[in-house]
């Protein structure tokens, strides 16, 4: 294992799998290092490893970048991109060694399925050594897995799917993440391993891998609904995210399978892949991140002065039940506003189907605003589930108002703008994933109460 310096930039010949690997770890230790310094005393911030995946927690877009965060992050971009290029570099020669396209390279960018991606590239060996070395064990794998298409997919899913299951259950109800390990790492790692296995009598293609792979994910779902970990509304709102990853994964196993020499490595790298998901999950429990803080506001225009817009505001009567499908899946939903007393230090309570959010007030500014903050948040929601009731970690304390605010601004033409604010949080990642459907559910709370408030006030 010899390798110069000046080699570590070249694009063209290979590279072994243990000089790889090595090279990888010190790579990251030395960037790490140094990412941490420059941060730590040039900017005075902290830098942990879930920042090369969310640098700056507070700033959505690129646009928002204040002058100090633009100079932060173009440092350590600067830093990064002579390691970006060793990166590159050895990945593709490594390809080249194991006799994988080069196009491969792609995955060195795709946060988390590149550790999967770098754990595969460290195990699989030499293309010359394939040709020599036949393990014993490959054969005894083999002999467990039917020739048949439909006997492989079916042996392909009894090892992934409760595997599947192992993995979650750890992640969701022991460790309590609903992060990058359950929603990416995890339908990415299954489908992969579905595809590998499903392709070990002999090659599959690229459609019968891509379908056993999401086959396995939505199994996978059909179990915890079945045995009442999860209900049917979270599972429905996790597919979009978890099936194109399972798909992805196997793609890439369909890449490794249609090669017969690489199937010799197959149960190596598929116990690796048994560690990378808790392994994720493990890191996300150890290093938990403050959730970032959301907004949401909505409008709406009512034909009635601010003052008997206010008077429906501070306590708007009974809603009647909601029409939507989202209440009626099992979101909960707004049903009427009690308040105890006047004025800042009073005490409102909005009654959700699920209980009542409990909000003393901050500013009392009649008729033009009322703020308040949130102490006690109800249930997100009533899981529909086969079963009569189910309590998933994620309904306590996941998703968490911490204010809200109600605006009324007078129009030209006599009426009154109102507009409703919530501040929350929510415990979920990909976070950017998980805003969709938080965001667009808020939304919804929203118009159902300022609708009603809009017609309870014009019907006077």
């Amino acid at each position: 294992m010899k390798i110069r310096f000046s080699e570590l930039w070249r694009l063209n010949g290979t590279v072994d799998r243990g000089t790889y690997a090595l090279v990888g770890v010190l790579g990251f230790a030395l960037k790490h290092n140094i990412d941490r310094l420059v941060a730590a005393y040039g900017f005075h911030r902290g830098w942990r490893l879930f920042s090369y995946w969310l640098p700056l927690r507070d700033v959505a877009r690129i646009t928002d970048l204040r002058s100090n965060q633009a100079a932060f992050l173009g440092t350590m971009v600067a830093i990064a991109l002579p390691f970006v290029w060793v990166g590159v570099a050895m990945t593709i020669r490594r390809l080249r060694s194991a006799g994988l396209p080069s196009q491969l390279v792609v995955l060195f960018f795709f946060p988390f399925v590149n550790l999967v991606f770098f754990l595969l590239l460290c195990l699989i060996p030499e293309r010359a050594a394939r040709l020599i070395e036949q393990p014993t064990s490959v054969s005894s794998f083999k002999q467990m897995i039917p020739e048949s298409a439909l006997g492989s997919a079916a042996v392909s899913l009894i090892f992934t799917v409760p595997l599947g299951l192992a993995i979650a259950l750890l992640g969701a109800q022991v460790l309590t993440n609903y992060g990058w390990g359950l929603f990416v790492a995890l339908p990415f790692a299954l489908g992969l391993a579905a595809a590998v296995i499903h392709g070990q009598p002999q090659p599959r293609s690229i459609k019968s891998c891509i379908g056993v792979a999401c086959l396995s994910t939505a199994l996978l779902g059909a179990a915890l609904l079945a045995l009442a970990f999860e209900g049917m509304v979270c599972l429905v709102m996790a597919m979009p995210i978890a099936l194109p990853l399972a798909a992805f994964g196997g793609a890439c196993g369909y890449l490794v399978q249609r090669r017969p020499s690489i199937q010799a490595g197959a149960p190596a790298f598929l116990s690796v892949l048994l560690i990378f998901v808790p392994g994720v999950q493990w890191t996300e429990h150890a290093m938990a991140r403050a959730a970032a803080t959301f907004v949401v506001r909505s409008t709406i225009d009512v034909q009635a002065s601010p003052q008997q817009v206010w008077d429906q505001v501070i306590a708007f009567s009974e809603i009647p039940p909601p029409q939507e499908w989202i209440f009626r899946a099992g979101i909960a939903y707004p049903i009427r506003a009690e308040m105890m007393g006047r004025g800042a230090g009073a005490e409102r309570h909005c009654v959700f189907s699920t209980g009542a959010f409990v909000e003393p007030i901050e500013v009392w500014e009649a008729p033009h605003r009322l703020k308040f903050s949130v102490t006690s948040n109800p249930a997100p929601m009533e899981e529909w589930t086969p079963y009569s009731h189910i309590e998933p970690p994620h309904l306590h304390g996941f998703l968490m108002s911490k204010g809200g605010q109600f605006l009324l601004t007078p129009l030209p033409n006599g009426g009154t703008r109102l507009e409703g604010t919530t501040w929350y949080q929510h415990g979920l990642w990909p976070a950017a994933y998980w805003r969709l459907w938080s965001d667009a559910i808020i939304h919804r709370i929203h118009m159902r109460v300022l609708i009603h408030i809009r017609d309870a006030t014009q019907k006077k």
